[in-house]
């Protein structure tokens, strides 16, 4: 079995699902006492989130180009970095590697490309929701994506993102308002899916929460994750 690297902390809510979710799929597979082979660096997201709101991200760069050549040297086979928004560092640290990343968007497309699901909203951090660095890859897979317009809708649900889910808050309130601002691209652009491009979102909208189809970046992530590792596994 190949050696997964993981890159977490980031928050660490995600990283648990991450974990806790490899190995129950892992155990459900080969049973018995099977669990994957982990190695884990988790970051201190208080450290790194003050760069992000000073646009400093070369140093989050180095930050996570260290870990990553870290795990790389203790045997990882493949890393997973578990969260939507550092993926704006993948192609830099990939390139800095030997060892493949499993980018998060080629996970989530091919779940939408598999259902024929093309047309499709992106919601998930300010920076994954403004920038291009998720979208590009998304439309390079053959998906059409479209964000929130409305600053105000896209600034506060980045801010139930981190002041909320990433330290696992639950509030009811901030359901209903991400459904209505998903309700209202559905009305505005047409879309028929909708991608959650921020490992925390699914704590606080499921499936029976909507209409149309979620295809959860998390979710994707983990079972492309179990997949690669298993290939060719006896």
């Amino acid at each position: 079995m190949k050696k997964i690297g993981i890159i977490g902390g980031m928050s660490y809510e995600s990283t648990l699902h991450y974990y806790e979710r490899i190995n129950h799929i892992i155990n459900d597979k080969l049973g018995n006492l099977s669990t994957a082979e982990i190695i884990m660096y988790s970051v201190n997201f208080q450290d790194i989130e003050p760069y992000m709101k000073q646009n400093r991200w070369e140093i989050i760069e180095n930050e996570l180009l260290d870990k990553a050549k870290k795990l790389e040297s203790i045997g990882a086979d493949i890393i997973i970095i578990a969260t939507n928004t550092m993926h704006k560092l993948a192609d830099y640290i990939q390139n800095q590697i030997s060892i493949p990343i499993l980018h998060i968007a080629d996970c989530v497309a091919q779940d939408c490309l598999k259902q024929n699901i093309t047309k499709l909203g992106l919601i998930g951090t300010k920076y994954t929701m403004t920038e291009d660095f998720l979208i590009k890859r998304l439309e390079k897979n053959g998906l059409t994506v479209y964000t929130p317009k409305i600053e105000k809708n896209i600034y506060e649900l980045d801010r139930i993102i981190f002041e909320e889910l990433c330290i696992g808050k639950i509030i009811p309130n901030s359901k209903k308002y991400y459904i209505e601002v998903i309700t209202k691209m559905i009305k505005e652009f047409g879309i028929n899916g909708i991608i959650l491009g921020c490992t925390e979102i699914e704590m606080l909208v499921q499936q029976e929460d909507l209409q149309i189809p979620i295809f959860d970046t998390t979710t994707s992530h983990i079972n492309a994750t179990v997949n690669y590792i298993l290939k060719n596994y006896n």
